[in-house]
């Protein structure tokens, strides 16, 4: 990729899975990621974080990025497997609410890249809002229900921000 000295470079879009996978719908985001991993051809600048519960390590692959898609359980009081979409205004009033020990981290990460001004402008986070986070190795139903969904929105989002994805192909025995 060449640019001129006055030109930035072009940076691509993150995409980072968040959550707990032993808290049961805590564990949403990896679910989500790991679907699109395995299911979806993504653009090579569409690059696929485990974000678990990396607190600020996170704050790299944020403000290296060009756009950021955060995908977790999110609680807004809503009934449990409701979808939720947040721009980037919306973000910290939710933030503050917190259900898992990631999302403290989350937000000071958050907090931190938008005081430096790296908060990448197109910044949105999607997610459903969990049944229970408890310790488990299991969504819950309703959530687990909506993952196919959640995905389906996740790369809708990518298309609206220019990035093609198609669904791999699997091969089915004879």
């Amino acid at each position: 990729m060449s640019t001129s000295q006055n030109e930035m470079p072009v940076r691509g879009t993150v995409v980072i899975g968040l959550g707990n996978p032993l808290m049961g719908d805590d564990g949403l985001g990896l679910a989500v990621l790991e679907r699109l991993r395995d299911g979806w051809r993504l653009p090579e600048d569409v690059e696929l974080v485990d974000g678990g519960t990396w607190g600020m390590n996170l704050l790299p692959a944020i403000e290296d990025a060009q756009r950021v898609l955060l995908i977790d359980a999110i609680e807004i009081g809503a009934a449990p497997g409701t979808e939720i979409i947040l721009p980037r205004d919306r973000l910290p009033r939710y933030l503050a609410t917190k259900i898992s020990p990631h999302e403290v981290d989350l937000r000071d990460v958050l907090a931190l890249a938008e005081l430096r001004g790296t908060l990448p402008e197109y910044t949105t986070a999607i997610g459903l809002q969990p049944a229970r986070i408890e310790l488990s190795e299991e969504l819950s139903d309703v959530v687990r229900e909506g993952l196919d969904h959640l995905v389906a929105t996740a790369v809708r989002l990518l298309a609206e921000w220019g990035h093609v994805c198609t669904p791999r192909v699997v091969a089915v025995d004879a």
